[in-house]
């Protein structure tokens, strides 16, 4: 398909400029798709405000990685997909080969390809990915939900790592959309979850998705209070989902003896946090880590969303035209809404919603 088509062009931390460019070209086992919702999203954010050593490899680029879409036209090798399917996908696919993968630890896949461009009128799918992480979206779910797919999957990566089971007191630190979704995620597991935040507007929020109380971050003895919370002992899990030194130190603050920290939140390159060895130790704390996502956990977390026992509309808070996708990314920094979908096909003004 030959022409041009507008997009959000990357140049560099804090130019990125909305600007017509070439319409990607497909090869044989390749696909090209039509973005009909793309997402915003916190590293998206941070991409554009400082740039990424992974998502950003070459300048001018397009970037986002978010997004559901339309077929439009397949390398003549591609049988899996037609022209005018509904899809989705995830924006990387494990290699199978490496170490990581043959250990099936395929999160930390050491040869990830990545898929970029959700803030865009067209995305090309290169071959791996589109084998093993894109998927047909039933016609009950809408492109903006289906979008939900990536983020979604890596919090259901992440509960699937945890011991959570019906009746245990969760804490979960951070209230975007992440800890929001773990949140739902645990309440469906019959988890009774406890939201932590500084911010008033998202422990409203998160009231809406399964958090039986709150605590804002803010107040003085906040730690003390969720332990109370949790008859004094501790939460038997404390998701945090903030990626802040300071909140894992307060994390294991808040466990229970034999109690389990779930360290989801990816913090700065060097940062280091202190344990009170003795507690950790002697109360035998478990402290671990999740990362990004795996092809089970995407189809996963699709099929959830497409049965509706995750509501993906209470994740999208407004829309946005392609044009100002940048706008919509910095109200998301300023903790305005949760997400905002921006659709390729709408112009002409802003139409949050």
């Amino acid at each position: 398909m030959k022409g041009t088509m507008k997009a959000q062009m990357f140049y560099a931390p804090g130019d990125v400029r909305f600007e017509e460019t070439e319409i990607p070209e497909i090869g044989e086992d390749e696909m090209l798709v039509k973005v009909k919702a793309a997402l915003t999203c916190g590293t998206d954010l941070k991409t554009y405000r400082r740039g990424h050593p992974t998502i950003i490899q070459r300048v001018p680029s397009t970037f986002g990685h978010e997004f559901a879409s339309e077929v439009v036209a397949v390398g003549k090798k591609v049988t899996k997909f037609r022209p005018g399917d509904r899809v989705v996908g995830a924006n990387t696919a494990p290699c199978f080969e490496c170490e990581n993968c043959k250990n099936q630890r395929y999160s930390l896949c050491e040869n990830l390809q990545y898929l970029n461009g959700a803030y865009s009128e067209y995305v090309a799918v290169p071959a791996h990915i589109l084998k093993y992480n894109f998927y047909h979206i039933p016609e009950t779910l809408p492109y903006e939900q289906a979008a939900l797919l990536e983020p979604l999957a890596c919090a259901v990566h992440g509960c699937d790592r945890i011991p959570a089971k019906a009746g245990d007191r969760v804490v979960v630190i951070g209230a975007g959309p992440i800890g929001l979704m773990f949140m739902d995620l645990l309440a469906l597991q019959g988890c009774q979850v406890i939201s932590v935040d500084l911010s008033e507007y998202r422990l409203k929020e998160s009231k809406k998705f399964g958090a039986r109380e709150t605590v804002n971050a803010g107040e003085d003895q906040h730690i003390q209070r969720v332990r109370d919370l949790c008859g004094g002992i501790g939460a038997d899990l404390v998701v945090e989902a903030t990626g802040f030194p300071n909140v894992w130190e307060n994390a294991i603050e808040m466990v229970r003896p034999g109690g389990t920290v779930l360290a989801f939140g990816g913090t700065k390159a060097g940062t280091k946090i202190t344990i009170d060895c003795q507690k950790f130790h002697y109360e035998e704390i478990n402290l671990m880590a999740v990362y990004h996502h795996t092809p089970y956990h995407v189809q996963k977390a699709l099929k959830l969303l497409a049965s509706g026992q995750i509501d993906g509309s209470k994740y999208i808070t407004g829309y946005y035209p392609l044009e100002q996708a940048i706008e919509a990314l910095e109200s998301i920094g300023r903790q305005e809404g949760i997400k905002y979908a921006i659709l390729p096909e709408k112009s002409n003004g802003n139409i949050v919603m």
